[in-house]
């Protein structure tokens, strides 16, 4: 196992040469022959390990097994605890993705702080056969079915080729030690589930089971790899990059019968769960939306319009000399007006009350726009400048006394202009 371990490595992360490495272990099967291949193998390695309070006493021998492997082996070794059934109740989570969050959170930060490249972990063909079918029963689509990938940004998975034969037989052949989890015997999780009642099953009806799986694996990962190509090329017609914003052009899209497969490549990494009714958006009225945790899909007219949500829309910055965030602005006193610009307004500096402020519109807003009579709403001024509903939403205004001075980037307010009256000019910019 160690040769072939080694040619895969060779043939596949050449990548992983001369960098440090940290090895995820446990301390059950997988991960302790992933730590003894390893320390045979000429690479830099360290161990973390996760005690998440789950199994009392045997979760502490969990740790002490790992930690007198790791000294009599000379290896570095990281210990975290986590109060894992509290973080859980706290953020309504299962036990399960509670442990993942903290362990992955955990194992990135010592990358950062102690100057690793590179997280393995210990997953093998059999666990990549589980989670395909997991997927498959709860519903997914071809992205869910290509299995565990090999590498996840700075996480590589280097025993994905290897079976849960062909490491026990490792630890069979060279006398390794490990520790067993209790919790592996039990139905109560549903990975177990399908370890036991239908893996099991499956490896009756065919010997080589995992071996086709591992074909089929490879034919879907390649059709998954068509279609990306695929979702690449009709993009760069249909969607348009405009800031933090994409515009995609429903009148393209609707070219291809098969858009809503595009509509998810596009949109699958922006957090989105309901996907019917994205793909409705297509063909209902302008102004209905769609939102994920953190982003909003609007349909505006012939365009549907990504966006990133604003938390903040009925927040208020008071601003002075400088602000750092959310906009940042210069303010000086001049002698003439010169080159003013959607980025710069000349006004009355005596016609101000301070502190000036930076809000989003509110119903009811209305400005007096510069070199016009009369006021105007805010709402009616978005409609006819053919503000979308997420520009409303990102627009900023800068304000004195709650009174719009300028809308900025876009207008500025009649009662601050200059005049031949005005004795203290002020110039206000935008960066």
């Amino acid at each position: 196992m160690l040769q072939k371990l080694q040619l895969h490595l060779d043939a596949n992360f050449p990548l992983l040469q001369g960098k440090r490495l940290f090895l995820a272990v446990s301390g059950g099967v997988d991960s302790m022959v992933l730590l003894d291949l390893f320390h045979q193998l000429p690479y830099d390695i360290a161990v973390l390990h996760c005690n998440f309070s789950l199994r009392n006493e045997e979760s502490d021998g969990d740790k002490e097994f790992v930690k007198r492997y790791c000294e009599a082996k000379s290896i570095p070794l990281y210990i975290q605890k986590f109060d894992t059934n509290k973080f859980a109740k706290e953020n309504k989570l299962s036990i399960q993705l509670a442990a993942r969050k903290l362990r992955y959170d955990w194992f990135y930060s010592q990358l950062a702080e102690k100057k690793f490249d590179y997280i393995l972990t210990a997953h093998h063909l059999d666990d990549n056969l589980e989670t395909f079918l997991i997927n498959l029963t709860r519903g997914t689509g071809l992205e869910g079915l290509t299995g565990i990938p090999t590498q996840n940004d700075k996480v590589i998975r280097p025993l994905l080729p290897f079976s849960r034969v062909e490491i026990e037989h490792y630890c069979s052949d060279t006398n390794l030690q490990w520790r067993e989890d209790s919790s592996n015997a039990s139905d109560k999780y549903f990975r177990n589930k399908i370890r036991h009642s239908i893996v099991s099953v499956l490896k009756e009806l065919n010997s080589n089971l995992l071996a086709s799986f591992q074909n089929t694996i490879e034919n879907l990962n390649q059709s998954q790899s068509l279609i990306e190509d695929a979702a690449d090329l009709v993009y760069e017609k249909v969607v348009q990059e405009t800031d933090n914003q994409l515009k995609i052009d429903i009148k393209e899209l609707l070219n291809y019968s098969n858009y809503k497969a595009y509509l998810y490549q596009w949109l699958k990494e922006y957090g989105f769960a309901d996907w019917d009714a994205i793909y409705d958006l297509v063909t209902a009225q302008s102004g209905k939306q769609v939102f994920s945790e953190s982003y909003l899909l609007l349909k505006d007219r012939e365009v549907l319009i990504l966006s990133p949500r604003e938390d903040n829309d009925l927040e208020e910055y008071e601003i002075g000399d400088a602000l750092e965030s959310p906009l940042k602005f210069s303010f000086c006193n001049v002698s003439d007006i010169s080159n003013p610009n959607s980025n710069c307004i000349f006004v009355d500096q005596d016609a101000l009350k301070f502190p000036l402020t930076i809000r989003k519109w509110q119903e009811g807003d209305y400005f007096y726009p510069l070199g016009m009579q009369g006021k105007k709403k805010l709402s009616k001024y978005y409609k006819d400048e053919k503000y979308s509903l997420i520009d409303k939403l990102n627009q900023w205004i800068l304000c004195s006394n709650n009174q719009i001075v300028w809308i900025i980037g876009k207008r500025q307010d009649d009662r601050f202009k200059i005049t031949e009256n005005t004795i203290n000019k002020l110039q206000i910019k935008l960066y």
